[in-house]
């Protein structure tokens, strides 16, 4: 296979099969099937036994992408906007209120 070409999905079946049912050694599967590294084979053989055979037939390669994220629709985005403006004044309210109540405490605490 030349370099940088991805094994197919039905390649790293046949593989790991080969080496499960007919009991050869990773490095005998290098060998028949000019498979650099026997660390690809041990890696699809564990890939073959937790997820099943389907899994072998996805591409692995690469980082996976952190991406943008999704943009929020305009309503969505509105709404958290205005309930966001809504809190900010709630916390402004209730910082006033302390800020009356500790006053009226102290002059209280005054006249005693």
């Amino acid at each position: 296979m030349p370099k940088g070409q991805p094994f197919s999905g039905e390649f790293k079946q046949h593989v790991v099969e080969d080496v499960l049912n007919n009991h050869i050694s990773y490095n005998e599967a290098m060998k028949k099937y000019g498979i650099k590294g026997r660390s690809k084979i041990q890696q699809w053989e564990r890939i073959y036994l937790a997820e099943g055979v389907e899994a072998l037939y996805v591409d692995r390669r690469g980082r996976k992408s952190t991406g943008r994220p999704a943009k929020l629709p305009k309503q969505a985005e509105e709404d958290l906007l205005a309930e966001n403006q809504r809190l900010r004044m709630e916390i402004e309210y209730l910082k006033k209120l302390n800020a009356l109540v500790s006053k009226e405490e102290q002059q209280n605490r005054k006249h005693k």
